[in-house]
């Protein structure tokens, strides 16, 4: 089978790629590689000009002066250029409503293109949609990444990426995605909550890990216990970062001598994920029912990793066995659970094999793929 996988923002796709060769499939990724991440990808529509010297002083200064990023238009010409490759495939696969990330008349135009020259289409929901934007400015959950918003109007400068999929503009991109797609598959619980009730939604469908590719860190835990915290300015409030910073203050005045503490800015995904190898604990996120792919990859390594990790969670993988420490916006909270880490280290290593167990379990990348064919084909 032909497979043509639009957009990268985590890995999944490349896992999943991975998986699919395994059994023997064709498969094609095309995407920017999503800024300084760079994921790897089969075709590129990274915007090349906008980030050469030339390209990047009017790119600065339209941004500055409109508030619009030149780079979008680029990602479409550069993914108008693929089209001729981008044909007869049996299935494609969106990682979310905008995939190509261009403006939302040109990303349209391009959709149907895609879909009138190739055959079955689906959807992922692993990020903000307009149907999870939607569900999470009602109010529908317990709470979200939209906590921040609402309680911080230092924040709302980060939101407007999540609220322009509110917009007419972009509902006319999820009408036209949503009527042309086969079905859309959630990749953790997080967006399951929101797709109840959707007609065309069609389950979740856990995210791959490709463990053949990461191993196991026994790390042993010697004079001190190693906390990670890899911060991206870009998703600073919707991550919770701050509730982290300051319990890690509370933390080193408390344990400063048997911690260390390594903190990383908007680093390439590959630099990234070589930082962390060394840490006992990695922490991830506060605001979120389930892991998204950087706490996966860091619990296949054997990180206790403090992310999304709640009842809901528990409840559809039936767990006894604590595999992530479910982190909360709550800095007394965050310290109990870090300082009952540190003062019973035997606790990390238990957490650590019980999370790498889980996504042995839970998310191989050849039976995860196997789950996607399942799916496509039925």
């Amino acid at each position: 089978m032909r497979v043509l996988l639009i957009g990268e923002f985590s890995r999944l796709h490349n896992s999943l790629k991975e998986g699919l060769v395994v059994l023997g499939h064709d498969v094609t990724i095309v995407g920017n590689g999503d800024g300084f991440k760079n994921y790897p990808v089969d075709l590129s529509t990274k915007a090349k000009w906008c980030e050469t010297i030339l390209g990047n002083i009017p790119r600065q200064a339209i941004n500055r002066i409109f508030k619009f990023d030149i780079a979008t238009i680029e990602f479409g010409i550069r993914f108008y250029f693929h089209l001729k490759k981008l044909k007869d495939f049996d299935v494609v696969q969106l990682i979310n409503e905008s995939a190509i990330q261009t403006i939302p008349v040109f990303e349209r135009y391009l959709l149907k293109k895609v879909i009138g020259q190739n055959k079955k289409m689906f959807l992922l929901c692993c990020g903000v949609d307009y149907t999870v934007a939607k569900y999470m400015v009602e109010k529908k959950g317990r709470y979200s990444i939209m906590n921040p918003y609402f309680e911080n109007v230092q924040s709302h400068a980060e939101y407007q990426f999540i609220l322009d999929f509110l917009s007419d503009n972009h509902k006319k991109t999820h009408d036209l995605v949503c009527q042309n797609c086969e079905g859309i598959i959630a990749s953790d619980i997080d967006y399951v909550l929101p797709m109840q009730g959707h007609s065309k939604f069609l389950g979740l469908i856990p995210n791959p890990i490709n463990t053949d590719k990461i191993s196991y860190l026994n790390t042993p835990i010697e004079s001190k216990i190693n906390i990670f915290l890899g911060i991206n300015r870009g998703t600073y409030y919707t991550k919770g970062i701050s509730f982290f910073e300051k319990a890690l203050e509370i933390i080193a005045e408390k344990y400063g001598d048997k911690i260390n503490s390594v903190i990383t800015e908007s680093l390439p995904y590959k630099e990234y994920i070589q930082l962390y190898n060394n840490a006992h604990i990695v922490l991830d996120q506060v605001y979120a029912f389930d892991q998204g792919y950087n706490a996966l990859e860091a619990m296949a390594k054997g990180k206790v990793v403090f992310t999304g990790a709640e009842k809901e969670f528990v409840e559809y993988y039936n767990l006894t066995e604590e595999v992530a420490i479910n982190a909360l916006p709550d800095i007394a909270y965050l310290v109990t659970k870090l300082s009952y880490l540190i003062e019973n280290p035997e606790k990390i290593i238990a957490i650590g094999k019980s999370a790498r167990e889980f996504i042995e379990k839970e998310h191989p990348y050849v039976g995860i793929a196997d789950k996607y064919l399942k799916v496509w084909l039925q």
